[in-house]
């Protein structure tokens, strides 16, 4: 059954089975460095609400929302993310996830990682400790919180989580790339290190946004990997606001059944003013 939530929460994808090998990308690609981005993008308070649809038989049904949520503390900033359907399209499919993940605040590597997935009778609960200076993982999975099992892996010192890449690659300037650049990114998910990219399609593209109105955009297509969501092939497409605050506006994507679309709703206490023109 599609996982609806799961796959725009992880809006520059990083799920499957079996990573795919990265294309060769211009040499400034290597000048940006993914391990001490720091942030002038966001601030605490920021909360960033997504309308999820999703396409069957050439109908687009309102599946659901996602909302987005940074909040500082002394030692950390937590962002975290909540998907839930609509009552409406419950009787298809229920989902109800929450991610969460605690960055360094000078570097923004994710120190912890929380999933906990409710996706019609499917549960599943990760949580992963990662020590960025000594490049270790420490992982606990299974169906619930208090029914884990643990283990250890030695990663990269520059380890990202699904929410993590999110929010630096927000602090990244994409309207300084070439265009068909493409950023390598490491990420552990589902008990393994993922190494892929996402790649400039385009800058400063006009976009309309469904409700909302139209905004100049940077035009991203994030690589994905094959498996139980994605078939080889499929593509997904994201646009970005090519303004300082650098949000997800639109994504769209094909998966193993239909697609899936998901455009902003709603957004408060970002760092730089924001609006687009009239619908």
């Amino acid at each position: 059954m599609l996982k609806l939530v799961a796959v725009v929460l992880i809006l520059f994808l990083f799920s499957g089975r079996e990573p795919q090998r990265l294309t060769e990308t211009p040499v400034e690609s290597s000048a940006i460095d993914l391990c001490e981005v720091g942030n002038s993008v966001f601030q605490d308070g920021e909360t960033i609400t997504y309308k999820l649809y999703y396409n069957w038989n050439f109908i687009w049904l309102a599946a659901g929302e996602v909302e987005f949520k940074v909040k500082t503390y002394p030692d950390f900033i937590k962002v975290s993310a909540r998907g839930k359907t609509y009552p409406s399209y419950e009787w298809f499919f229920k989902v109800d996830d929450y991610f969460e993940a605690h960055l360094d605040k000078e570097t923004l590597l994710p120190t912890l990682s929380i999933r906990d997935v409710h996706e019609g009778s499917y549960t599943r609960y990760d949580k992963v400790i990662l020590d960025q200076k000594n490049h270790q993982a420490t992982y606990y999975w299974g169906p619930d919180k208090s029914n884990t099992q643990s283990a250890q892996k030695v990663v990269s010192g520059c380890m990202h989580d699904i929410l993590s890449v999110i929010y630096t690659l927000r602090n990244v300037n994409v309207g300084s790339w070439q265009v068909n650049q493409q950023l390598p990114v490491s990420i552990f998910l589902d008990k393994e290190a993922w190494n892929v990219g996402v790649t400039l399609v385009d800058k400063y593209e006009e976009k309309r946004i469904k409700g909302q109105g139209k905004a100049q955009t940077h035009h991203l297509e994030p690589q994905l990997i094959s498996g139980n969501v994605f078939k080889e092939g499929d593509q997904m497409q994201i646009w970005v606001s090519a303004d300082a605050n650098h949000i997800p506006l639109m994504i769209e994507s094909p998966v193993s059944v239909g697609s899936v679309k998901a455009v902003i709703k709603s957004w408060s206490r970002l760092k730089y003013p924001f609006e687009l023109d009239n619908p």
